[in-house]
C-alpha cells in the first residue's frame, strides 16, 4: 500500500511505522509505503492512501489537519466529537471524518505533556489535565479502537487487503519497593519501627514483627514462592522491577544493598524471570545515581539491565526517557499514571518513543500499563472486590482490541499483610480464571 504526502516529515514517518506495526505482518511484505512523488502514487496499481490537501477520486482519502507537517511544540485546538461510538478529534474530510494519523500521534507522543500543564502533589503530570480524563476516554484504549475502525474503512475501499491478526497478550509485572516488611532490615530499622508501633499503640503489628523476626511467622511481604507457583500454573514469565536505592530516604525505602538475602533474591529472580531497574526517586534528579543503580543491579543479576519502570511513576518528558536511553535502557514500563488507573497514552500496544523536542524516533520501546494495585487501593480507595471489577473492565477492553495488557502488582499486596486482605485472592482468580483459561498468546 502506498501513501502520498506532499511533505514527508519525521512525525509522519514515525506514526506510519506505528500503523504498519499494528496493521500488517512484516514477513508478509505488506505495509504502508510513503512517497512524495505524485506521479509514482498515481501509477501504483495497489491500494492507495492520499494524505494531502487535495482529495483524489478512487483512492482512500485522509485530508491532513497539519500536526504531522509541523515542527515545534505549540498549543493545539482539540475538540472531541463522536465517531462510530468513540471519541475522535482533528475533524477533516475524506474517507474518515478525522485525521486519524495526527490524532494518534497527539496521544501516543504525549504531546500535551510537553505543553505547560498542571502538576500533582508529587510534581508529576496530573491526569486531571489530560484530554483523555476531560473527555472521558481514559479507561479505554482509544487508539486501538481507531485502528479497528481504519481496518474496516480500508477493507470497504480495498476488499482484497489483508491485515495482520493481532492476539491478546498479558504481561505480569511486579515492583519490589520493599522486599520484606520486617526481615533483613537490620536491628536499627526494626528497633525504630517497633518503638513507633508501641508509641502508636499498634500492638498487633509489634507482636507480629517479633514473631516474624523469631521465625514463627512468615514475613507479610514474602509472596515470592506463591508467585512462582502461580506463574508456573498459568504458564507466565513475569517481569520484576527492583528498587535498589543506595540510601533509605523518603519513598526510597527498600532493603540495604549490602544485605546477602536481598542479593540472593535478585539472583534467584534473574534465573527464571525478566529483570528491570526500578529507579529510585532520588535518581530522577541525578543521572549518575541512576547509572550506579543500574550497574549494581547488573552485577547482582549477572546480566545486562535494559528494562525499567519509574518508582512512583516519576516520569517527565522528555528528560526521563532521554536519561534512560543514555544508560542503556531499551524497554520502559512507566507509561501510565501513579494517581489513577487507565490508558495514559490511550493505547494497549507497545511502541517506540518519539522525542518530540528533537523530532526523532528513538530506540526506547514503551510498554504501557493500565492497572496498578496501589492506584486502586491508595488513590481510588477501592476494596478488593471493587478492584476486581476494575481489573476485569481493563481486561475486557484490551481483549476487545486484541491488545497488550500490562498490570503492576507489589509483593506487599500479595503476601499476608492484614491491610491487604483479599487482594491476593483477587489476583489469583484473575490469572487462573481469565488469563490462563482464555489463553495468553
Amino acid at each position: 500500500m502506498i501513501l502520498y504526502s506532499s511533505d514527508i516529515t519525521p512525525r509522519l514517518r514515525w506514526i506510519i511505522c506505528f500503523f504498519n506495526d499494528q496493521l500488517f505482518e512484516a514477513t508478509a511484505g505488506a505495509s504502508i509505503r510513503i512517497t512524495s512523488d505524485k506521479a509514482e502514487f498515481e501509477m501504483d496499481p495497489g491500494p492507495r492512501i492520499n494524505y494531502s490537501r487535495d482529495l483524489v477520486p478512487n483512492v482512500f482519502n485522509i485530508r491532513p489537519t497539519g500536526l504531522l507537517l509541523e515542527t515545534g511544540i505549540k498549543p493545539q485546538s482539540v475538540t472531541c466529537f463522536e465517531c462510530e461510538g468513540r471519541k475522535a478529534f482533528f475533524p477533516t474530510e475524506g474517507d474518515l471524518p478525522f485525521d486519524i494519523f495526527a490524532a494518534a500521534f497527539y496521544l501516543l507522543s504525549r504531546y500535551e505533556e510537553y505543553l505547560p500543564h498542571e502538576k500533582d502533589s508529587y510534581g508529576r503530570f496530573a491526569h486531571t489535565g489530560s484530554l483523555a480524563w476531560r473527555e472521558g476516554f481514559l479507561d479505554i484504549p482509544l487508539v486501538n479502537y481507531w485502528l479497528q475502525h481504519l481496518r474496516v474503512a480500508l477493507n470497504r475501499k480495498y476488499p482484497d487487503l489483508i491485515f495482520r491478526y493481532t492476539a491478546f497478550k498479558f504481561i505480569p509485572t511486579y515492583d519490589i519497593d520493599s522486599a520484606w516488611s520486617f526481615l533483613h532490615k537490620g536491628w536499627r530499622r526494626n528497633l525504630a519501627a517497633a518503638a513507633k508501633s508501641v508509641a502508636k499503640g499498634q500492638w498487633r503489628q509489634f507482636w507480629n514483627r517479633i514473631a516474624v523476626l523469631r521465625g514463627r511467622l512468615p514475613d507479610p511481604f514474602d509472596a515470592y514462592e506463591w508467585l512462582d507457583s502461580l506463574h508456573l500454573y498459568c504458564r507466565l514469565r513475569p517481569y520484576y522491577f527492583f528498587l535498589v536505592a543506595s540510601r533509605c530516604v523518603g519513598v526510597d525505602r527498600n532493603i540495604s544493598l549490602s544485605s546477602p538475602a536481598f542479593q540472593r533474591l535478585i539472583q534467584y529472580h534473574a534465573t527464571g524471570s525478566r529483570l528491570g531497574i526500578h529507579p529510585s526517586w532520588r535518581s530522577g534528579d541525578d543521572g549518575r545515581l541512576l547509572r550506579e543503580e543500574i550497574e549494581w543491579l547488573e552485577v547482582m543479576a549477572g546480566q545486562s539491565i535494559t528494562r525499567s519502570r519509574q518508582h512512583y511513576i516519576r516520569l517527565a518528558l522528555p528528560e526521563t526517557y532521554r536519561c534512560l536511553l543514555q544508560f542503556g535502557i531499551r524497554q520502559d514500563f512507566s507509561m501510565g499514571y501513579g494517581s489513577i488507573n487507565g490508558f495514559r497514552a490511550s493505547v494497549a500496544s507497545s511502541y517506540y518513543w518519539y522525542d518530540l523536542v528533537k523530532e526523532e524516533t528513538t530506540a526506547l520501546r514503551i510498554f504501557p500499563f493500565c492497572f496498578m494495585d496501589a492506584n486502586s487501593y491508595y488513590e481510588q480507595r477501592y476494596t478488593a472486590p471493587r478492584a476486581m471489577t476494575e481489573l476485569m473492565h481493563y481486561y475486557r477492553q484490551v481483549r476487545a482490541v486484541n491488545g497488550l495488557m500490562v498490570t503492576i502488582w507489589h509483593n506487599s499486596f500479595l503476601g499476608s499483610e492484614a491491610a491487604f486482605a483479599g487482594w491476593r485472592e483477587v489476583y489469583e482468580v484473575f490469572l487462573k480464571e481469565e488469563v490462563f483459561w482464555y489463553g495468553n498468546f
